[in-house]
């Protein structure tokens, strides 16, 4: 079972959302209450979700579950779908994400059950572990880490000095270096001139067996979906991922690689220094990028790239002795 890394405040009644966004209501009874506010591929009956313009229906199951689209959007739905219609999705995500959850306060932790520490464990008396995690057999913990509740940490695993990880499960034979940030909310929010909102990010970080995080690294997490790194996968220092990023297995990342929201990278991904990776696209499998590249589009399976924009690596070289000779 996931543990929970925030309180959910549901059920929220339609009346209650309505005090929050301007909006038409379809196929919704006036006592409509919703237990849940989920990404599409989340969806329970008696849930809320929310669906873009851009977005497609294929293979999305809505039956008895509410809607926040646009006019536009509603038209891609069934005539029966329940919807509740708006002009703008994201600045309504933003806001209902706010009524639908927040972090535990102290007086919750509090009454968490006291965490659990396996055997063989080297845990610093100057770390900070709260309530409610789940530390396994042989894990090595250094000065300054604070865990924050709820979290899970993998047989044989270790953090380095002043790491802080929340809202995070990692498997075993995980290493973190030093000063790295595990789970802390993504960069996603509704602009608003001169009043920004915020997205509740309501996901959390999954480090699968194996992984390897480099010093100074920084790991989103989701905002209605996990961030996932997959097995032996390795991130050098000063890395950073994104909230929502998919990375498969037995991939590399060289140091300062930034790897925007909800990107999909795959298995045996390697990259140089400084590549900058696009949000929303994805990476196949056994892709090599040159360092300093920046990549903003789909990238098939076995393809060399390098540049910025990223373009085929011979292509690029073709190019650049065209244009600087030999």
């Amino acid at each position: 079972m996931t543990p929970s890394f925030f309180k959910n405040l549901g059920p929220i009644s339609l009346e209650k959302i309505k005090k929050y966004v301007s909006c038409e209501t379809s196929n919704i009874a006036s006592g409509e209450k919703f237990s849940n506010f989920v990404g599409l591929n989340d969806v329970k009956s008696g849930y809320l979700t929310f669906f873009y313009d851009n977005e497609k229906t294929e293979g999305i199951k809505l039956e008895n579950a509410t809607v926040i689209c646009t006019s536009k959007g509603a038209k891609k739905l069934k005539p029966s779908q329940k919807l509740i219609i708006v002009k703008n999705v994201q600045m309504t995500v933003a806001k209902i994400s706010n009524v639908f959850f927040r972090d535990f306060n102290d007086n919750e932790v509090g009454n968490f059950a006291k965490y659990k520490i396996g055997d063989s464990c080297n845990i610093s008396n100057n770390s900070s572990i709260q309530n409610g995690v789940i530390i396994g057999n042989n894990v090595t913990i250094e000065d300054g880490v604070h865990i924050k509740c709820n979290c899970i940490i993998g047989d044989n695993s270790s953090i380095g000095a002043n790491t802080v990880i929340s809202n995070s499960i990692l498997g075993e034979n995980v290493s973190i270096g030093r000063n790295a940030s595990i789970g802390q909310k993504g960069f996603g929010f509704f602009i608003n001139n001169a009043d920004n909102i915020n997205i509740y990010h309501c996901g959390s970080v999954i480090l699968k067996s194996n992984v390897a995080i480099g010093s100074g690294c920084t790991i989103d997490r989701g905002s209605f979906s996990d961030t996932v790194i997959g097995e032996n996968t390795y991130l050098d220092n000063l890395c950073h991922v994104a909230h929502n990023v998919k990375i498969g297995s037995n991939s590399i990342f060289a140091a300062m690689t930034g790897i925007a929201g909800s990107a999909i990278v795959g298995n045996n991904v390697l990259t140089g220094g400084q590549v900058g990776i696009a949000g929303h696209i994805k990476i196949g499998n056994n892709v090599q990028i040159a360092a300093k590249s920046g990549v903003f589009s789909d990238i098939e399976d076995g393809k060399k790239v390098m540049g910025n924009p990223a373009i085929g690596k011979l292509n690029y070289i073709k190019k650049y002795k065209r244009i600087y000779g030999n």
